[in-house]
């Protein structure tokens, strides 16, 4: 290919390589110079324009694109028609790439003109996605170079793996404290994780965590159809010889495979029963977020299998996120953290109150913000720091004598986030965690606080606390210090909820009785309701 300057008249026929402004004259980049585009830039002044023009065993790039785009797409891959270079390929419906990545880095190495670029291997995909791309570089490439990438591509490199698998079983084995709804959470997530493949839970048993009850119900769920098995322990497996795999092995199963490099989901099991996949479920396969437990089981859906040294073949790459609930590095035993600091918002501008400032309103001669401040004093936390906004003077006179720090939040008509980040930027160095009181929540007291504050224990994973009353989470919250960064990150008025919800296996619920952790003063009737129930008591 003929690559350089040449003036108007002696570029008919070659592409101008780049796009040229004079004027009122436009002549894009890869545009094919005729006779009318010549005499335009003529009279426009200009002397040269740099062009390329095919020589004898050159291949135009839409071409070449074209033909090495159509010979590696195999099953369920559609061909996009190409255009300046470049030819994309779609996903024909859902299900898993395949791609034959030698072969792909030897067509990448065939000529630099030439590239190809494709996602992830094994990465669920659905109908349309766009799944890879042809480039070539410039704009023809030698018919040798296109031929050399041909070459690579006898047989088809990629490909779109339909998912196979319809009918999933489930058993749950169960131990002393593990709640019914974290099964039932764990079930739904499994339900969502499976839907993307149109495959359903067709069995489900649940268990106690013993081999010969494990092993019956797997058999059970199998006879009834399940093409796929998934076991989620009450306890992980340690060893071959633990309960699942033990289980496994007992109705004539086989383990393929333990523990995986990739976190989460290094306690991976993966084993076989009567040519059916059966897999020992790490814990964060009950947790929506991506895991090890993910690549395998999308993967075993599709019917693609999964041997030992593709498995131990993931480490690079498999670090997928710091583990919120693994115990951190210590010099010594910790006892569980208790070391919690207080917030008491107060900062709020009161607009469904209609007027007064609610947090001034009193019950039993005393402001809400002061019952709230004088319960949060009363417990274990220290420091306890009020943030202020809204009336700032008013809500400090309020708090007159009291040995709370303040922090004002100048942002606070911009909601409860801007409260959340001064009153978090305003925690001493040295506490474990935080937890969050709203200055309009008289009921809360101080035996409450003490023990949302001492459910948190970081060497169990347990590092958010939550009330629940009846299955309702409620306020006030407690934060380990690692949520710090994200808590000031907050916008908005909605508060933390969406990081609970993030986070679900480093939270704890604790029960507790009555409607205190649901109540906050919002309107008139709220005040009256509340102030009569605590004048009452």
């Amino acid at each position: 290919m003929k690559f350089g300057a040449v003036a108007p008249k002696d570029a008919i026929g070659a592409t101008a390589v780049h796009t040229i402004r004079q004027g009122a004259t436009v002549l894009k980049k890869g545009t094919l110079i005729g006779p009318i585009e010549a005499a335009a830039l003529d009279a426009a002044g200009i002397k040269d324009v740099v062009v390329a023009r095919l020589e004898a065993g050159d291949v135009s790039e839409d071409v070449a694109a074209a033909e090495i785009a159509t010979a590696i797409a195999g099953e369920g891959v559609q061909v996009d028609r190409a255009f300046t270079g470049r030819a994309n390929l779609f996903a024909h419906a859902a299900g898993v790439l395949a791609v034959d990545k030698d072969a792909i880095d030897r067509l990448n190495r065939a000529d630099e003109a030439i590239t190809l670029a494709t996602l992830p291997a094994y990465k669920p995909v659905v109908a349309g996605e766009m799944i890879a791309t042809v480039k070539i570089i410039p704009f023809a490439v030698a018919a040798t170079a296109r031929d050399a990438a041909l070459a690579e591509a006898r047989q088809p490199l990629i490909r779109v793996a339909p998912y196979r698998i319809r009918k999933v079983g489930v058993v749950s084995t169960l131990l002393p404290g593990l709640s019914s709804k974290v099964i039932d959470k764990t079930l739904r997530t499994t339900a969502e994780r499976l839907a993307p493949a149109r495959a359903t839970i067709v069995a489900e048993r649940r268990v106690p965590h013993d081999q010969a009850k494990l092993a019956a119900a797997l058999a059970e769920v199998l006879k009834q159809g399940a093409e796929l098995a998934i076991v989620f322990g009450a306890s992980a497996i340690a060893d071959r010889r633990d309960v699942i795999p033990a289980a496994l092995e007992a109705i004539g199963g086989r383990i393929e495979h333990f523990g995986m490099p990739v976190d989460p989901g290094n306690l991976l099991l993966i084993g076989n029963a009567g040519g059916r996949a059966v897999l020992g479920a790490p814990g964060c396969a009950r947790s929506p977020k991506e895991n090890g437990f993910d690549w395998v089981l999308m993967r075993l859906l599709a019917g693609l299998p999964v041997p030992p040294a593709e498995i131990t073949g993931m480490g690079v790459g498999g670090l997928l996120m710091e583990i919120v609930t693994r115990p951190q590095p210590r010099v010594e035993p910790v006892q569980p953290a208790h070391n919690v600091a207080a917030l008491v918002l107060a900062a709020g501008r009161s607009s469904r109150m209609g007027g007064p400032n609610k947090l001034l309103a009193e019950i039993g001669g005393r402001p809400l913000v002061r019952i709230a401040a004088e319960q949060a004093l009363a417990s274990q936390a220290r420091p306890v720091i009020v943030v202020t906004g809204h009336q700032r003077e008013l809500v400090e006179a309020a708090l007159a004598g009291l040995p709370v720090q303040f922090i004002h939040n100048k942002d606070f008509a911009e909601g409860l986030g801007t409260s959340l980040r001064a009153g978090i930027s305003a925690l001493p160095a040295g506490v474990d965690g935080a937890i969050v009181c709203l200055g309009d929540m008289p009921q809360v007291d101080a035996a409450m606080i003490d023990r949302l504050i001492g459910a948190i224990d970081p060497d169990k994973g347990a590092l958010i606390a939550v009330p629940s009353i009846d299955g309702k989470r409620g306020n006030p919250v407690v934060w380990s210090r690692r949520f710090f960064p994200e808590l000031m990150a907050v916008e908005g008025d909605i508060g933390a909820r969406h990081l609970i919800g993030r986070y679900s296996e480093a939270v704890v619920e604790v029960p507790l009785s009555g409607t205190a952790a649901l109540t906050d003063v919002d309107t008139p009737e709220a005040l009256a309701a509340v102030k009569a129930e605590l004048e009452r008591n």
